[in-house]
């Protein structure tokens, strides 16, 4: 019998519902919409906050009515009807325009309440929905008499939406699939968890759990049913994960032991510092790994400078001792260009073969391989690969390539695995012979638990001691709409640290080379004289083009300014970046084309405009820029955010440590679980919808546990059919995005 929560919704709730389910947000079958879980629930005579509404998401919400006007504007030609919504927290103004003002203003009169639904958007410093829907809740007419009535005794779910469809049409789609399963009693619906996990872990049927989430009647049956429906998330992606350990675990690997007097130790001898404690541990954890006969498969992450360049030079020179080649794959021309320039620094002759003018009789030829490169270098660099002449590659997604062939490819190291899905980096790894190791860097510090749950297939090893001399970075916010003179203030910094003989980046969201602001004067003219709308206010983000211009002609004028960014011809990105690491240059005005990777260790000063247009772990990165070399580093984060709004309070967290992986604890919790987790599944969207991998880590680690321990008894799942078909449905998802993605 086939499983009904594998039936189209089209049977279910109708052709019209459907196709806006699936188009808008990609449900297409019963079980797709049942495991569409509540966001949050309201309660009968709970006014719920208003105060921390999120700008620009969907909402809905359950407030009463405050006070109703109606109001002309463009000379009396035009009416708005404004609603104002409360919850004793906070206030949101519900606007209505034209005739639509005239047909709702007989029915939202002060005192009643409703469930309102729409787009945040603020105007006029005040935060609004503009023509939402909505449903009143104590009405005593008709239609409306049964909508308190069907909510009277229970706690009301609401559903994550969209604009083509409320939370409560949702919710009207869930009761009709609950319904219809109930009517087979549930027969056919498989169980992924095991029985003996279950009453072990005292945790209710599938069944119970979908109608007490959807349906409840007391906040304890919402915590039941979240409790088993965590464990379905974390059991299940677990399995999978222990799966792909155990097939990568099974795969021969050609064991890479590097040399006692070979390319290692000559470029040990060299080094003109100490390596950290933390340096030496991991290279030890990674040294052992290399030696195994199967693939080693290893995270490496660390603060921005702990060394992990460093230590992944060092690997790759391991493994080139022992007659084998190493890959670098880096996420743009820039870091790879970068990461190029700075490996062959470090090697000096040795980083030449023998048979090169200067070469050394131990070296190794270093590469690089990009998409942008003429064709007689990269011609002469695949040459160089397929012979084995180069031990060492650097390059970009252009590695992957079909043309690209290896002598003995031995170890793929991957700069910043966020930037790469996990089929890119296996289509490397397929270019060996047998599977290489693999080495796979992040420059994003990533709580214990969030890496289990992402990376759970690879073994992890933290750096977390920066190398000595390395000097501090202080951290400022500057609220340039209150003090503009503090703006003022950090252009002087900037001149300042320039004329001390450092650098200084200023980093802005958007290049501005874009179409915007290039309309008609009619154009222009009648969008000046249409009624302000809702989102008006919030100008376009500073941009390098004109950021650059401005600061050269005016607070910054005398001084050698330059701009960079992703949009420019390799030859001149990299023409900006070498004069700026030679000093030729003093403020480089870029985009984030210089988050991860770039070291000038002269540079000392960092504005990042806008800097509430970035995330957390965004700016921590960023600033890893300055601070590089023994003077003390700046940051200076300007932005317009009012003071004690999320948006400032994230710049606060920022300025107030330097522990990444403290902010990134703070990132995680202020981001939606799928941004983290969609990275794990090669960019697509997360399984997860109630596991929280920062509040759920006692179920993660037990499931860890209990997953590998059904894959080790049953490695192909036979007794566990329901289990498999769910393992299924997760990866036949990642396949489909894959194919999407092209």
């Amino acid at each position: 019998m086939s499983n009904p929560m594998d039936d189209p919704l089209r049977k279910i709730v109708g052709d019209r519902t459907a196709k806006v389910l699936a188009d808008h947000l990609g449900l297409h079958t019963a079980g797709d919409l049942l495991h569409h879980y509540p966001r949050r629930y309201a309660e009968r005579g709970e006014l719920t906050r208003l105060a921390d509404l999120p700008v620009d998401e969907y909402v809905t919400v359950v407030a009463q009515i405050a006070k109703a006007d109606k109001r002309t504007y463009g000379r009396g030609s035009g009416v708005r009807l404004e609603v104002v919504v409360t919850d004793g927290s906070g206030s949101l103004t519900l606007v209505f325009f034209s005739k639509a003002a005239h047909a709702h203003a007989h029915r939202l009169i002060p005192g009643r309440r409703g469930m309102f639904s729409g787009k945040v958007s603020v105007f006029n410093r005040t935060r609004q929905l503009a023509h939402p829907d909505y449903q009143l809740l104590d009405a005593d007419e008709g239609a409306e008499k049964d909508a308190l009535d069907a909510f009277a005794n229970r706690l009301i779910p609401l559903y994550p939406a969209c604009k083509q469809i409320t939370s409560w049409r949702i919710g009207q789609a869930v009761d009709t699939a609950l319904n219809s399963l109930t009517a087979i009693g549930w027969e056919g619906v498989g169980e992924p968890l095991p029985a003996a996990l279950r009453e072990a872990r005292g945790l209710a049927p599938l069944p119970e759990a979908l109608e007490r989430i959807h349906r409840p009647r007391t906040k304890a049956d919402i915590a039941a049913a979240r409790d088993r429906l965590k464990w379905d998330e974390a059991f299940v992606l677990q399995v999978a994960l222990a799966r792909r350990r155990a097939a990568d675990s099974a795969l021969p690997a050609v064991p890479r032991r590097p040399g006692r007097d070979g390319l290692l130790t000559a470029f040990d001898a060299k080094l003109p510092f100490t390596l950290t404690d933390g340096q030496r541990r991991v290279s030890g954890e990674i040294f052992e790994d290399l030696a195994a006969e199967h693939p080693m498969h290893r995270l490496l992450q660390g603060e921005v400078g702990s060394g992990k360049t460093m230590v992944a030079l060092r690997a790759m020179l391991g493994v080139v001792d022992a007659g084998g080649q190493a890959a670098m794959l880096a996420p743009t021309e820039v870091l790879a260009q970068q990461h190029h320039r700075s490996v062959t620094e470090m090697m000096g002759e040795l980083a030449e073969s023998s048979g090169m003018l200067g070469g050394s009789d131990l070296g190794t030829k270093v590469v690089l391989l990009t998409g942008s490169m003429g064709t007689p270098a990269r011609r002469q660099a695949l040459l160089d690969l397929v012979t084995g002449e180069a031990g060492i590659v650097i390059g970009t997604h252009a590695l992957i390539e079909d043309k690209v062939k290896f002598h003995d490819l031995g170890l793929v190291v991957v700069d910043e695995q966020h930037r790469f899905g996990v089929e890119q980096r296996d289509a490397l790894r397929a270019k060996a012979a047998q599977p290489p190791h693999l080495l796979v860097m992040t420059a994003t510090p990533i709580p214990r638990t969030v890496a289990m749950t992402v990376f759970g297939d690879l073994e992890t090893s933290v750096l977390d001691q920066l190398p000595a001399g390395r000097s501090p970075i202080a951290t400022h916010v500057v609220p340039a709409a209150e003090k503009p003179h503090f703006l003022s203030r950090a252009w002087e910094r900037v001149r300042e640290e320039v004329e001390g003989g450092h650098q200084a980046y200023v980093v802005c969201p958007r290049i501005g080379d874009e179409e915007e602001g290039k309309g008609s004067g009619k154009a222009k003219a009648a969008k000046k004289d249409k009624e302000p709308g809702p989102d008006d206010e919030r100008r376009p983000p500073l941009a390098v083009l004109d950021v650059a211009e401005q600061i050269a002609q005016g607070a910054l004028r005398g001084l050698r300014v330059e701009v960079l960014h992703g949009r420019m011809q390799p030859d001149a990105k990299d023409d900006v970046m070498r004069r700026f690491t030679a000093g030729e240059v003093d403020v480089l005005v870029a985009t984030t084309v210089i988050e991860v990777g770039v070291n000038v260790p002269n540079a000392t000063a960092m504005v990042i405009m806008d800097a509430d247009r970035f995330g957390v772990s965004q700016l921590h990165q960023l600033r890893g820029r300055v601070g590089r070399g023994s003077a003390p580093g700046l940051c200076l984060l300007v932005s317009e955010a009012p003071e004690a709004t999320p948006a400032r309070m994230r710049l606060d967290a920022v300025a107030g440590t330097l522990d990444g992986f403290e902010l990134s604890e703070i990132d995680l919790q202020q981001r939606r679980e799928g941004d983290v987790l969609g990275q794990a599944q090669s960019g697509s969207r997360s399984s997860l919808r109630v596991l929280t991998v920062m509040d759920d880590r006692d179920v993660i680690e037990a499931a860890r546990e209990e997953a590998t321990a059904v894959v080790t008894a049953d490695p192909e799942l036979t007794a566990h059919p329901d289990l498999r078909s769910a393992l299924d449905s997760l990866l036949d998802a990642d396949r489909e995005e894959y194919l999407e993605k092209g």
